[in-house]
């Protein structure tokens, strides 16, 4: 019997296929990464063996999550087409990268995933997977199965007693992680519907968060958040304060319809308190210590380090070398920034580091300008020399 290790979700498309993949002479191992989901992995892992697994692997990735892909990315500002901050599109390279792995622990000459052909995260599977390791073969069940739809899947399940979180009423596909959450299914694949208030899972309404705003202060060390008010904490442990803090007034909702890297158009919602709280105020920093040229020549790259993480090619030798450039443009990162929340907005009113280049002597038109303004028709001149045509 082959072994095959299959990327396992627990919800519908997943818990499908262990059965699919079953019925079909493989042997079949799940795994499980953690990558802060804040899930019952106990009854995921039941769930798994009852549907017929014969082995189940439940990684904790969360620390490397953080630490190798959610504070590059962050670094680089990068947020596909200006809105998506990429949750659920890092999480796949790692899972990958360690169904890879287990793999090669089980001896398997297959790994498997439970994504669509239309679907994104089919490429961020299977070319990471061909990256590391291109001898194993990888198997895509949903984009071959008998199942039409998600009510004929579901149909499925319960016909083989597959335990499920799913219901016909309710198809949301929702996949969430440390860093958000991503939406789509259902009612959202009306562009023209508004998502329902039950879509959301981790951020109030904005017109129901608190009629007061809310001031916090966050700091950075050398472009890595480290302290919310003054307070030191992990990593992980301050994406959560600032998920619970910001998800209380409605900060993180996108709704957008985005270009799928397989050519067609999709409606998805995101929540993403925390992430947008820290772009907000990462990018304002580097704002306040990177120099000109630098700063916008960083900013064409954001562009196209988020269509890195979007297209798959996280271990591509591009997002090395751009990986490379971004570290160096962090080491003078550095300060504080105060953030004003209220009702669903996120704006940055405040800022201040040591290595700030802003001089107030030079900016201010009070008495204390130290400006020379007689030096500014020779630079004008010599600026627009090129564009006389005289």
């Amino acid at each position: 019997m082959k072994k095959i290790v299959l990327a396992y979700s627990g919800g519908l498309d997943t818990s499908v296929c262990v059965k699919w993949l079953k019925d079909r002479g493989y042997e079949v191992i799940a795994y499980i990464g953690d990558v802060g989901q804040g899930e019952d992995f106990e009854k995921i892992e039941k769930r798994a063996l009852v549907t017929g697994a014969k082995k189940v692997y439940i990684g904790d990735l969360k620390q490397e999550f953080i630490n190798d892909f959610v504070i590059p990315t962050l670094q680089a500002n990068a947020a596909y087409e200006g809105k998506y901050l990429l949750a659920t599109a890092l999480s796949r390279p790692i899972i990958a990268k360690h169904l890879v792995e287990t793999a090669h622990r089980e001896k398997a000459s297959a790994i498997a995933h439970g994504c669509t052909g239309k679907g994104n995260d089919q490429v961020r599977f299977e070319v990471t997977a061909h990256i590391l390791d291109p001898k194993l073969e990888i198997v895509a069940p949903v984009r071959v199965w008998e199942f039409k739809s998600r009510e004929e899947e579901i149909d499925y399940a319960n016909e083989n007693n597959i335990p499920l979180t799913v219901t016909k009423k309710k198809v949301y596909s929702i996949d969430k992680n440390l860093w958000g959450i991503s939406i789509e299914c259902g009612v959202l694949e009306n562009p023209w519907a508004e998502p329902p208030n039950d879509a959301y899972q981790m951020t109030v309404a904005p017109e129901d968060a608190p009629a007061k705003p809310l001031y916090i202060e966050i700091d950075f060390e050398k472009g890595v958040p480290s302290k919310i008010n003054g307070k030191k904490y992990s990593l992980i442990d301050l994406i959560k304060k600032l998920n619970e803090i910001a998800g209380k007034y409605g900060v993180g909702r996108v709704d957008m319809v985005e270009n799928r890297l397989v050519g067609i158009k999709s409606r998805e919602i995101y929540e993403a308190p925390a992430a947008t709280c820290l772009y907000k105020a990462h990018e304002d920093l580097e704002s306040l210590v990177l120099d000109r040229e630098l700063l916008h020549f960083k900013q064409t790259l954001s562009a196209k380090y988020a269509e890195l993480a979007y297209y798959g090619l996280w271990y591509s030798d591009l997002k090395k070398a751009l990986d490379a450039f971004i570290k160096e443009t962090q080491k003078k990162v550095t300060g504080t920034v105060r953030l004003k929340l209220y009702k669903g907005s996120c704006v940055v009113v405040g800022r201040k580091s040591p290595y700030s280049l802003y001089k107030e002597e030079l900016a201010t038109y009070t008495e204390k300008d130290k400006f020379d303004q007689k030096l500014a028709e020779g630079f004008i001149r010599l600026w627009g020399m090129p564009y006389r045509k005289k």
